[in-house]
C-alpha cells in the first residue's frame, strides 16, 4: 500500500508534476481520494478564506495617523482570518451590550496577532452531547456555531460554523483564553500545527467580575507564500480596527497596540475618509448624516463621477456593497432624479447617473445576513428580510439636494449633451448630400453669405419655390422641404435631438456648429434662411419652431440682420370678371377692410382663398418671386424682450407666464403684413398667439354646449343636412369638410364623429349621433371601431331635444372663406358638457370633466326654476354597476374613488363583474394574465372570461395560498379594481370665449342657467316677432288677392315700378329683400338654400340693408293660380290659427318653455332607460346559458331591476307654470297695435279694416278653382317641442292630373267632397309660405296633444290611414314631405325671386 503523502497547500498541489511521475501508472486509490474536512480546507483554501495569492488593489488603509487610498498588495486569505477573529469580538457587543472594550495587538516582529474583548465570555462548561469543553468545541472543531437556528433573528456576523476555526487552521499557534464570571472559571487552550495538535485545557478560578475573551494566533505565513507580516497587510488590518471602532461607537473603547483609536462614533469614522479626500480639493466635501434608527446609520457625500461606498453589515466590511447599500442609495437617487429632471427637461438623468455622483456610508445591523461567499464582501439578502426599515427622512434628502449634487448632474448632463450634439455638426463645404435638397450653386463657397435657403412646408410648397427660383436663378437660392413641424428643441432630450433627422439635415445644410457664437454668417453655407409656410395658424407655429430652434442653440444668429426672412403669400385673391384686375391680400383684416369698402359695388368680383402654398400654381409662383420685395419680410432683433418672447412661447418653465399671455389675448389681434420688417416679439405676441389660442380652442370645450370646434362643425352639418336618415361616416366626413370649412385631416374628423356616436360604458351618457355599425366597445375603449367606410350614422333622437331648432336663429354663426359655418356655440337645454364630460390638453391648460347624470342635472334646473337651491351632484356613468364615492374635498375640487365589483364564489374562486370606469376589458385581461408570484409563477391558476362588448365577467381560479395573500393585501388593491378621478381641473371657455376654471359642476350649471334663461326670453320674443310678421304678410296677401279678383288692382301690362308705387299708395306693407351679404356678393356665389327667409325681415329696419324695388316681391311673385277665392279662404283660416298660436305663445313664460323642453328630454331618457334595462336582461340570460354550457357555476336568477329615477328628481317635480306677472313695462300690446308698428308711412291702411273686409266676402262652394292642400310633414326621430319653429312645407308638385280629396279634409274648409276640381301648380311664393297658418295651426294642435302625451305626427299618420280610399275614388291629393327631402324647383316666371327662404 502506498504511503500517505503529507498535506500540501493549494499552490503546491496545482504545480505540474514531472513528466516521469505523471506518466507512471497510478492505482485506483491514488487516483480517487477522500479527504477530511481539515485536509480539504488546507488543500483548497480559496473555497473558504479566499485567494492565498498576493493581489494588488486600490483600497483605503490606515497609516501615518490617517486614512489613505492607494494601491495595496495583500493576500485576501490572510486578511480574512484576521477579520474573522475581529468580527467575533464585535459580535459579542450584540450578545452582551455591557461590552466596553476591544484590544487588538499586531506584533510584526513576533508574527503575532491578538484580539481581546470584554463582555460575556465563552461558557466554560462541558458540552453534554459532545463531551468536550464549549471553548474547545467552537474554536477547535469545524462546523460548530451558535448561529444555526434560523428561527432566531440574530444581528451577528457569524453564520456557517467556520469563522475562527479557519484562523486556527491557518495558524502555527492558536491560543484561546476566556474568563467566565458566571461560572467563576478561566479557560486557556493552545492549538498548534494548523489545528492538528492541541493541548489540554487549563482551567483556573476567576472573579465574578471577570468576563472577557482573548484569541492570540500566529499566522502560518508559509501557507500564504509570505515570510513576514508585510506593511501593506498591517496597514489594511489597522484600517479594519478603525472600522470596528466606527461601527461599535462611543460605548466601546477600541485600542490598537495599546493606543486608543480616536473614533467615538460613525460620524467620526466617516470624517477620516472625507478629511483625506479634502486634501486634494479646494472646497471641502459636504457631509449629510442621519441615524435613522438603532440599526441604521447613514452618511452621504459627493463623488467625482464614480460611485463610492463604505458599508458594514453587523461590523463586517462589505467592500463591494450589496442589497443594503442599494436600498439606501435608491432612495437618494430616485429623489434626486426627480429634482434634476424637473429643473432641466432635457437632462434625462437616470438613477445610475445620480449614483455615480454619490459617496455613501452605511452601518447596518441586519437579521441573519446572507453573503455571496465565505469572504462576505457582498450582502445578498433580500430587503424584505432585513428585519428593519431604513426610510430616509425628507430632511436628509433635501440636504443632499442642496449639497451640490444637482448642480454637478446638470453640468454633467450639459457636457454630455454638448458632446452628443457635436456629432451632427455641419461644416462650410462646397457640397452636402441631403435628400430632397436643391442646393444653391454658391452655397459653401466664397459667396455663401449672399445665399438664401428657402425652407418650405412639404413637397407641394417646394414645387412652388422651385418654380419661383427659376425667376431669380439657382446660384444664390437653395430649396429644402421640411417634413411637418420641427421638434421643440428647448424641452427635448439629447436623444430626441440627435435622432431627429430634420435637425441633422438643417445643421448640415447651413453648416451650423453646436454652441458656436456667430458674429457674422461668413462661416455658414447660407447667409439667410427664408420661411415659406402657409399663412394660417399651423404655418405660424412652424415658423415659431424654426425660430425657437435657432434661438435655443445659436441666439447670436438672430441678432444678425436679415438672417431669418419670411416669404409671405396671399391668403385671399380678388379678381374682377370684366377688368381682370387681381388684388392680393396677405391678412384677413386687410381683406375685411377692402370688402367693407365695396358696399353697393360688390358685383363682378370673384374670391379665391389660398389655404396652402400648393393652391398657387407655377405661374403665380414665378410672379411672387418676380416681385420678391413685396413678398419678403425681414425678422429683426430689437432687444432682449425678443428672446424673452420666444422663451415665453416655447419653454415649459414659463407655463404660468404663458397662461397670463393667453388670458390677456384680445380678439382681433393680428400682425400687420404690410410692414417690411417684423420683430420677434411682435411675431410671438401678434401672430403666434393666434396659433396658441386656436390650439387651446381645439382642446378645451365650451361651457355652453360642451363641444370643441370639430364636434360643433359635425353637429352643424348634421343639422344642416337634417341627418335623420343614416349616412356612411366616410361620406359624412366629406360633407362636413365641404360645408364647415374644416382644415384638418379626414382621419381626425372621422375619429371625432365616431367618438360622438359611441355609447359604451365610459364614453357618452347621451350620444349625439347614432352608432349604426361597429363604433367600438368597452373591450378596447373604442379602439376596435370599424373603418369609416364601413359604418353609418345619423342624428340620435335626443339630439334635437337637447338642441331645439327654435334656438338656431338666435345663434351667432361664424363666417369663413365667404361660407356660413357653425355658430360660436350652440345653446342646449341642459349643459351637455356635464352630461358627456370632456378632457383635453392645450397650450397652457388642460381639462378633465367627468360625466354626470342628466336626470340629476334636469332636477337641479327644475329646482332653480322653482327658486330652490341646487343639490350637489356626483359623477355618473350610464350603465356602470360599481360605486363612485367622494373620498376627498378641497377648495379646488373633489376626488372620487371609482370601484368595480367582485365576489368570492368559494375558497379558491373570485368573480369580477365590473371594472372601474375606462379600465378596458382586453387590457384588464392581459393584466390578470401577467400577475406573478414572488418566484415568477403565475398568480392565477385559471382566468375564464365571459365578458362581451358591453359587460364584464371574469372567473379567477387561485390556490388557497394565493387566495389568502390576495385577501390580506385586499382584493381591490391586488386586482386593481379602483381608480380615482378629480374635479380639480375643470377648465372651460365661458360664454365670452375666455378660459375659466370651475370648482364644481354646480358652478357650471349655475352659470349655464342664467345664460339659458336669457335665451328662452330671446326665443319667445323672436318667435312672436316672426309670427306677427307672418300674420301681417298674410293680411297683405289677402288684401292683394281680393284687390286683383275685384279688379281694383291691375297687374297685367304694367311696369313694375308703377305697380310698386300703386301698392304703396294703397297701404300695403313693404317687405323688402335684404341685400346679399358683401361676402356673398363679392364671391359671386348665391346659395339659395342658405338665403334667409323674407318672413324674418323686419320692415322697420334700415332701408340701406335692402334691395331697392323688392318691397312687394312677396305679392308680385304669387302664381296666377293662387289669385282665387279659395286661396283667400285658406289664408283666412291660416290667419285665425296663427292668431291663436300667437296668443298661446304670449301666455307662455321662459320658464314654462324651458319646463316643456325638459319634459321632452325626460321622455327620451325614459326610452333610453327602458332600452338599457331590456338589453341587460337579455345579456344576463345569454350569460347564464353560456355559463351553463361551459360548466361554470350559474348564479341564482335575480329579478330584473326596475328603472328608477334618482331621488333628486323629486325635488324637481313638475309644477304648473306660474302665471305671467302683470308688470306695466312687460305688458303685451294688443295684436292690432303691434301689427300697426310694422307699417311704413306709405302703408296707411288700417289692417283691422282689411280683416273686416275679408270676413265679409261670400265664398261660392261651386267654384271650380283649385284646392291643393299640403299636409304637415311626417315626423321622424321623436316629436319636437310644442313651440318649435314651423317645419318647411313641401314645394308644389310637378305632376298634373285629376285628383280627389278625402272627405274628412275637404269638410274642414267647406268644399263639397263630390265636386271635381282641376289641379294646378302652386305659386312659387307659396313654395314655403302657402300653408304658414296651417303649419302654425298644426303646431298649436301638436302643443295641446303633447300635453296629453300624444305626438302630432302619430295623429297625422292615423288620419291618413283611415281616410285612404281606393286609387280610382280619390278626390284630393295630400302631399307629405319630410324635413330631410329636398325641395323641388318650380318653373314659375318669377323663379328669379325667391320668397320666404329658410336659413336651414
Amino acid at each position: 500500500m502506498a504511503t500517505k503523502l503529507p498535506l500540501e497547500s493549494s499552490s503546491n498541489a496545482n504545480v505540474a508534476k514531472p513528466r516521469a511521475a505523471a506518466a507512471a501508472g497510478k492505482t485506483i486509490e491514488e487516483m480517487y481520494q477522500k479527504k477530511s474536512q481539515l485536509e480539504h480546507i488546507l488543500l483548497r483554501p480559496d473555497t473558504y478564506i479566499g485567494s492565498i495569492e498576493k493581489h494588488t488593489q486600490s483600497l483605503w488603509v490606515y497609516e501615518n495617523e490617517e486614512m489613505v487610498h492607494r494601491p495595496v498588495t495583500y493576500v485576501p486569505g490572510l486578511y480574512k482570518i484576521f477579520d474573522e477573529i475581529l468580527v467575533n469580538a464585535a459580535d459579542n457587543k450584540q450578545r452582551d451590550p455591557s461590552m466596553d472594550s476591544v484590544q487588538v495587538v499586531i506584533d510584526v516582529e513576533e508574527n503575532l496577532i491578538s484580539v481581546c474583548n470584554t463582555g460575556d465570555g465563552v461558557p466554560v462548561e462541558i458540552h453534554q452531547e459532545e463531551g468536550i469543553y464549549v471553548p474547545e468545541m467552537i474554536f477547535g472543531h469545524l462546523l460548530t456555531s451558535s448561529n444555526y437556528d434560523d428561527n432566531v433573528k440574530k444581528t451577528t456576523g457569524g453564520r456557517n460554523g467556520y469563522g475562527a476555526k479557519l484562523t486556527n487552521i491557518f495558524s502555527t499557534e492558536f491560543v484561546i483564553e476566556t474568563a467566565d464570571g458566571k461560572r467563576l472559571k478561566k479557560y486557556k487552550q493552545v492549538f498548534e500545527n494548523n489545528m492538528g495538535k492541541k493541548s489540554e485545557p487549563v482551567i483556573t478560578k476567576c472573579k465574578k467580575s471577570e468576563n472577557w475573551t482573548k484569541v492570540t494566533f500566529k499566522p502560518d505565513l508559509t501557507k500564504f507564500n509570505m515570510t513576514e507580516l508585510e506593511s501593506d497587510v498591517v496597514a489594511l488590518m489597522s484600517k479594519r480596527v478603525f472600522d470596528i471602532a466606527g461601527c461599535l461607537g462611543k460605548s466601546v473603547k477600541v485600542e490598537l497596540n495599546g493606543k486608543r483609536i480616536p473614533v467615538k462614533s460613525f460620524t467620526d469614522y466617516v470624517d477620516l475618509y472625507l478629511n483625506a479626500a479634502n486634501k486634494s480639493r479646494t472646497e471641502p466635501l459636504p457631509r449629510m448624516t442621519e441615524k435613522v434608527n438603532d440599526r441604521w446609520e447613514i452618511c452621504v457625500s459627493l463623488s467625482d463621477g464614480q460611485f463610492q461606498q463604505v458599508s458594514f453589515v453587523n461590523s463586517i466590511a462589505t467592500i463591494k456593497g450589496g442589497t443594503h447599500v442599494d436600498y439606501v442609495t435608491s432612495q437618494i437617487t430616485n429623489y434626486i432624479v426627480g429634482i434634476v429632471n424637473k429643473k432641466s427637461k432635457t437632462a434625462n438623468v437616470k438613477s445610475h447617473n445620480v449614483k455615480n455622483h454619490l459617496w455613501v456610508f452605511v452601518n447596518a445591523l441586519i437579521d441573519n445576513p446572507a453573503f455571496d461567499s465565505q469572504t462576505k464582501e457582498t450582502l445578498t439578502l433580500r430587503q424584505s428580510s432585513f428585519g428593519s426599515k431604513c426610510e430616509l427622512s425628507k430632511d436628509i434628502l433635501k440636504k443632499v439636494e442642496k449639497s451640490g449634487v444637482v448642480e454637478n448632474l446638470l453640468s454633467w448632463a450639459d457636457f454630455k449633451q454638448s458632446k452628443d450634439l457635436k456629432k451632427s455638426d455641419g461644416a462650410k463645404t462646397g457640397r452636402v448630400v441631403v435628400e430632397k435638397l436643391e442646393d444653391a450653386n454658391e452655397a459653401g463657397g466664397k459667396n455663401s453669405k449672399n445665399c438664401t435657403l428657402i425652407l418650405t412646408e412639404g413637397d407641394s410648397a417646394k414645387s412652388l419655390a422651385m418654380a419661383g427660383r427659376s425667376e431669380v436663378g439657382q446660384d444664390y437660392y437653395g430649396v429644402f422641404p421640411l417634413r411637418g413641424k420641427l421638434l421643440n428643441v428647448r424641452e427635448a432630450s439629447t436623444t430626441q435631438i440627435t435622432n431627429n433627422k430634420e435637425i441633422e439635415n438643417l445643421k448640415k445644410i447651413l453648416g451650423l456648429k453646436q454652441h458656436m457664437k456667430y458674429e457674422n454668417v461668413n462661416s455658414l453655407r447660407y447667409g439667410h434662411m427664408m420661411f415659406t409656410s402657409v399663412q394660417d395658424h399651423d404655418g405660424s407655429h412652424i415658423k415659431g419652431l424654426l425660430i425657437n430652434f435657432i434661438h435655443s442653440f445659436w441666439p447670436s444668429l438672430l441678432k444678425i440682420p436679415s438672417f431669418i426672412v419670411e416669404f409671405i403669400t396671399p391668403i385671399v385673391k380678388a379678381k374682377h370678371k370684366k377688368t381682370k384686375k387681381v388684388l392680393s391680400f396677405f391678412s384677413m383684416p386687410e381683406y375685411e377692410d377692402w370688402k367693407e369698402s365695396l358696399r353697393g359695388n360688390a358685383t363682378g368680383w370673384t374670391i379665391k382663398y389660398y389655404k396652402g402654398l400648393g393652391t398657387s400654381d407655377n405661374v403665380e409662383g414665378k410672379e411672387y418671386f418676380r416681385n420678391l420685395s413685396l413678398h419678403k419680410k425681414d425678422f429683426v432683433w430689437e432687444d432682449e424682450q425678443d428672446g424673452e418672447a420666444i422663451e415665453l412661447a416655447f419653454s415649459k418653465k414659463k407655463i404660468e407666464a404663458r397662461k397670463n399671455w393667453l388670458s390677456n389675448y384680445v380678439p382681433g389681434t393680428h400682425l400687420d403684413q404690410r410692414e417690411p420688417k417684423v420683430t420677434y416679439s411682435d411675431f410671438v405676441n401678434k401672430e403666434l398667439i393666434l396659433f396658441s389660442m386656436a390650439d387651446l380652442q381645439r382642446s378645451i370645450p365650451s361651457m355652453v354646449d360642451g363641444l370643441k370646434p370639430g364636434q360643433r362643425k359635425i353637429l352643424f352639418c348634421a343639422f344642416k343636412k337634417n341627418l335623420v336618415k343614416e349616412i356612411k361616416v366616410a361620406q359624412f366626413v366629406g360633407y362636413v369638410s365641404e360645408n364647415s370649412a374644416y382644415h384638418h385631416g379626414e382621419q381626425s374628423l372621422s375619429s371625432t364623429i365616431i367618438g360622438m356616436a359611441q355609447d359604451y360604458l365610459g364614453s357618452n351618457n347621451i350620444n349625439l349621433l347614432k352608432p349604426n355599425g361597429q363604433f367600438g366597445t368597452r373591450a378596447s375603449g373604442g379602439k376596435d371601431a370599424a373603418s369609416a367606410r364601413y359604418i353609418f350614422t345619423e342624428l340620435a333622437p335626443a339630439t334635437r331635444i337637447l338642441f331645439p331648432k327654435d334656438d338656431d336663429v338666435l345663434l351667432d354663426y361664424l363666417n369663413e372663406d365667404g361660407q356660413k359655418i357653425e355658430p360660436t356655440w350652440y345653446m342646449p337645454i341642459i349643459p351637455t358638457v356635464l352630461v358627456n364630460g370632456s378632457e383635453g390638453i392645450g397650450t397652457g391648460w388642460s381639462t378633465f370633466i367627468p360625466n354626470y347624470n342628466p336626470r340629476e342635472i334636469v332636477a337641479n334646473i327644475r329646482r332653480r326654476l322653482n327658486g330652490e337651491s341646487m343639490v350637489p351632484m356626483d359623477p355618473w356613468y350610464r350603465g356602470f354597476k360599481g360605486t363612485i364615492e367622494k373620498t376627498a374635498s378641497k377648495e379646488g375640487g373633489c376626488t372620487y374613488t371609482i370601484t368595480g365589483l367582485y365576489e368570492e364564489v368559494d375558497d379558491t374562486t373570485i368573480s369580477i363583474t365590473e371594472l372601474p370606469i375606462r379600465r378596458w376589458t382586453d387590457d384588464y385581461k392581459q393584466f390578470l394574465l401577467s400577475l406573478k408570484t414572488d418566484n415568477g409563477a403565475p398568480f392565477l391558476q385559471d382566468v375564464r372570461s365571459y365578458s362581451d362588448a358591453s359587460s364584464v365577467s371574469f372567473d379567477l381560479k387561485l390556490s388557497e395560498e394565493n387566495m389568502l395573500e390576495a385577501r390580506q393585501e385586499g382584493f381591490l388593491k391586488k386586482f386593481k379594481l379602483t381608480t380615482t378621478i378629480s374635479t380639480s381641473n375643470m377648465h372651460l371657455f365661458d360664454k365670452k370665449g375666455v378660459i375659466k376654471k370651475y370648482a364644481s359642476p354646480e358652478q357650471i350649471l349655475e352659470e349655464f342657467f342664467d345664460l339659458r334663461h336669457e335665451y328662452y326670453e330671446k326665443r319667445k320674443d323672436t318667435m312672436l316677432k316672426n309670427l306677427e310678421l307672418e300674420l301681417l304678410k298674410l293680411e297683405n296677401k289677402v288684401k292683394f288677392i281680393l284687390g286683383v279678383v275685384s279688379g281694383e288692382i291691375i297687374v297685367n301690362n304694367r311696369k313694375k315700378a308703377d305697380l310698386v308705387e300703386d301698392l304703396r299708395q294703397r297701404g300695403f306693407t313693404p317687405f323688402p329683400k335684404k341685400l346679399m351679404p358683401v361676402e356673398d356678393a363679392v364671391a359671386g356665389a348665391v346659395d339659395a338654400a342658405e338665403e334667409s327667409e323674407e318672413s324674418s325681415v323686419d320692415p322697420a329696419d334700415s332701408a340701406d340693408t335692402y334691395i331697392p324695388g323688392s318691397e312687394y316681391d312677396y305679392l308680385l311673385a304669387m302664381a296666377i293660380g293662387s289669385l282665387t277665392i279659395e286661396k283667400v279662404q285658406e289664408l283666412l283660416s291660416d290667419r285665425d290659427k296663427m292668431i291663436e298660436t300667437v296668443e298661446d305663445l304670449k301666455k307662455h313664460t321662459p320658464e314654462s318653455l324651458w319646463l316643456r323642453d325638459l319634459d321632452s328630454l325626460d321622455k327620451e331618457l325614459d326610452k333610453l332607460d327602458k332600452a338599457d334595462a331590456k338589453a341587460e336582461i337579455e345579456r344576463k340570460v345569454a350569460l347564464e346559458k353560456i355559463r351553463a354550457s361551459s360548466g361554470a357555476p350559474v348564479k341564482a336568477k335575480k329579478q330584473a331591476p326596475k328603472v328608477v329615477k334618482p331621488k333628486g328628481r323629486q325635488g324637481g317635480a313638475k309644477k304648473k307654470a306660474p302665471a305671467a306677472k302683470e308688470v306695466q313695462e312687460d305688458e303685451m300690446l294688443d295684436l292690432a297695435q303691434r301689427l300697426a308698428q310694422y307699417n311704413f308711412g306709405s302703408a296707411a291702411a288700417d289692417s283691422s279694416k282689411a280683416t273686416e273686409t275679408s270676413k265679409a266676402i261670400d265664398v261660392d262652394d261651386d267654384d271650380d278653382d283649385v284646392v291643393v292642400e299640403v299636409a304637415a310633414p311626417a315626423k321622424k326621430g321623436g316629436r319636437k317641442p310644442a313651440a318649435s319653429k314651423a317645419a318647411k312645407p313641401p314645394a308644389a308638385p310637378r305632376k298634373r292630373g285629376k285628383q280627389a280629396v278625402a272627405s274628412t279634409e275637404v269638410a274642414a274648409i267647406g268644399v263639397s267632397p263630390e265636386k271635381k276640381v282641376r289641379k294646378m301648380r302652386s305659386s312659387p311664393f307659396n313654395k314655403k309660405s302657402s300653408s304658414v297658418m296651417s303649419r302654425l295651426a298644426n303646431k298649436e294642435e301638436e302643443s295641446s296633444e303633447n300635453v296629453a302625451g300624444n305626438s302630432s305626427s302619430e295623429k297625422s299618420e292615423d288620419v291618413a290611414a283611415k281616410s285612404r280610399p281606393q286609387r280610382a275614388n280619390r278626390r284630393k291629393m295630400t302631399y307629405v314631405l319630410s324635413d330631410s327631402e329636398s325641395e323641388s324647383a318650380n318653373d314659375s316666371e318669377f323663379d328669379d325671386i325667391e320668397d320666404d327662404e329658410d336659413d336651414e
